[in-house]
């Protein structure tokens, strides 16, 4: 396998590729005793790959995980692992500058907008995304959470 792979990804691959679909349970024992499949190291090392080397936020981790087949307890230990060394805000400062690198100054609200939907998308919460482009855009962000009723 090229990359690591949660228990539940496996069994998946297994059932797809195996043609005794009976000696899956089998071959997952197995590999969870060699300490090949371990959800809670998948975790982790998932979380912090992806928080260190994509900024992306805790959000953002958590539903990938789940949608892995990582248990909630193993994903919610990897993020308070990984979180307590990485500043969230930091991440998100790091994206924007990014995001904004090339756009020319001053910066409208179209652009606010977008680097909001795409840092919120990155998985970091409301609050981080508005306090951190406040201060990178030293714009007004708005609550984009509440939104406008149309008019018409």
């Amino acid at each position: 396998m090229r990359r690591a792979h949660s228990i539940h990804e496996m069994k998946q691959y297994l059932a797809r590729r195996a043609e005794d679909k009976e000696s899956i349970p089998q071959v997952i024992a197995r590999l969870r005793q060699q300490n090949y499949l371990d959800d809670a190291k998948f975790a982790l090392d998932y979380a912090r790959q992806h928080a260190q080397s994509r900024a992306q936020g805790k959000f953002r981790i958590a539903r990938e995980l789940r949608r892995r087949g990582v248990p909630d307890q193993h994903i919610g230990a990897a993020l308070k692992v990984v979180f307590a060394d990485t500043d969230e805000a930091a991440l998100a400062r790091k994206r924007i500058s990014r995001l904004l690198a090339h756009v020319p100054k001053p910066i409208g609200p179209r652009k606010v907008a977008s680097v909001y939907r795409s840092l919120l998308s990155a998985g970091f919460s409301p609050d981080i995304i508005r306090a951190e482009l406040r201060a990178a855009t030293r714009a007004e962000v708005p609550d984009w959470r509440e939104a406008p009723e149309e008019e018409g």
